[in-house]
């Protein structure tokens, strides 16, 4: 009952705001990854694998051919599922990266692919742009609208302890529907990471959606032993703008990561204080 009640409010949102960008944004710029899912989604300044989607400034430290699948359970109910899946190579001339995201199921649904570059210019500033074609589905009925836009992204060490990175989604805000002038928001993310030790990594963002307020995320990440590590996390989800009907809900992770030689297995979960548990994993091989 509860399941169909939340699938129930959720799809009626997302039919009255479908060509808005509201709800254009709502799964295209979530952030990816077991990793960061445990700590409270912040990912901007995060180097790994995930960098892919989630920064394409940190691919440029990525040095492996490789290959990952991420799934997110939002709230136990699977027609909210997110399901993404990537490809990675580095080259000589910067590091290349593929994506595919599928959020719903067959009577609503997003997708995006994504094609990725990231390189480095100097010992301690990288630089990542990626081509994206965003897709949104409702039944058989309503058919789907599609899209097509880019993101930057951007990383500095500032010392061997201390990074800052900025990420911005659909800075142009192109069009969704010319007859009513819709528009895809544009995301804007800066964030700053502290490595305390070779343990302990603390990390912290902000969010801007050109469509809502402001969200805050924070997290760090303790390892244990080089094949294990604890991560716990917190953020916010944004109220709109100039609306007092919304509030800001609290939402709590933790998550833990296994470094099986060439295979990494990252678990999270996070819980709603209204909608309850999601869990997340991530999965990530690298060939060589």
């Amino acid at each position: 009952m509860l399941k169909n009640l939340i699938i129930q409010i959720l799809c009626s949102q997302l039919f009255i705001l479908i060509f808005s960008g509201s709800a254009m944004a709502s799964n295209y710029t979530v952030p990816i990854g077991g990793r960061s899912a445990g700590m409270g989604n912040a990912s901007v300044t995060l180097c790994d694998f995930w960098s892919v989607y989630n920064n394409q400034a940190g691919l440029a430290e990525f040095n492996n051919i490789a290959a990952g699948f991420y799934y997110e359970n939002r709230f136990l109910v699977k027609e909210l599922s997110l399901k993404t899946g990537a490809f990675i190579l580095p080259t000589k001339s910067g590091v290349f990266g593929l994506n595919l995201l599928y959020f719903g199921y067959p009577k609503y649904n997003e997708t995006k692919i994504g094609l990725a570059y990231g390189r480095s210019f100097g010992k301690r500033f990288s630089a990542g742009i990626q081509l994206d074609y965003l897709s949104t589905g409702i039944g058989e009925d309503y058919g789907s609208k599609s899209q097509v836009t880019f993101e930057i992204g951007i990383r500095s060490e500032l010392n061997d302890n201390l990074i800052i990175a900025a990420h911005i989604f659909n800075p142009i805000r192109v069009k969704l529907e010319n007859e009513f002038d819709e528009r895809i928001p544009t995301v804007f993310k800066l964030g700053v990471s502290y490595s305390f030790s070779e343990q302990l990594l603390v990390t912290l963002e902000t969010e801007k959606d050109s469509d809502f307020k402001p969200l805050l995320r924070g997290g760090l990440e303790y390892k244990i032993i080089e094949q294990a590590i604890v991560r716990i996390g917190y953020s916010t989800l944004p109220s709109t703008t100039g609306s007092d009907n919304f509030s800001i809900a609290s939402v709590y992770t933790f998550g833990f990561g296994l470094q099986i030689k060439k295979l990494a297995i990252d678990f999270a979960a996070s819980i709603h204080q209204t909608l309850g548990w999601s869990p997340q994993v991530s999965v990530v091989y690298k060939f060589k």
